[in-house]
């Protein structure tokens, strides 16, 4: 494993759209599965002071919901449907904060592997230009971020 520490980058390529980019010090394979198996999903994603239970029916056609339990006794759902899925290349799936229902965004997530480290990137496409920026608003890139810096984490434990 390098020293080298990686940071998400966000961006706004279109009114519509929201892509986060983060390299990951471990090969592709590795990454795909943490991110979709249900033992390592749960270990980080979420904020660092919350627990997540998680259930996934990780095909196309099959549904994920997450629900995140926070140190002050909140939970906040989130649920979607993976609509298609190539192994260690592509996940598209929809993503809906049930908080704020019928609100769903379409995710496109990429990860390529170059010298056994793997970029993961994240397409987030919204219905409406205002949805995107309420998204934006509501700290999603700060949450993104922590997840991220706990999914590195725990790679390194994998490696």
């Amino acid at each position: 494993m390098s020293e080298k520490t990686e940071k998400l980058t966000t961006t706004l390529p279109s009114d519509r759209e929201i892509v986060m980019t983060r390299v990951f010090d471990a090969p592709r394979e590795l990454v795909f599965k943490a991110m979709f198996t249900v033992e390592h999903v749960e270990k980080w994603w979420g904020w660092r002071d919350s627990t997540v239970d998680c259930e996934l029916d990780f095909r196309p056609g099959g549904h994920w919901r997450f629900v995140q339990h926070t140190a002050d006794g909140q939970e906040h759902g989130f649920h979607g449907e993976f609509r298609e899925i190539v192994p260690n290349e592509l996940v598209v799936q929809t993503f809906e904060y049930e908080g704020m229902p019928g609100h769903v965004v379409v995710d496109t997530l990429r990860l390529e592997e170059h010298e056994g480290r793997t970029t993961v990137t994240s397409t987030s496409l919204f219905d409406t230009t205002e949805e995107r920026d309420g998204m934006v608003e509501s700290g999603m890139e700060t949450g993104a971020a922590e997840s991220y810096d706990r999914l590195a984490e725990l790679l390194a434990t994998l490696v």
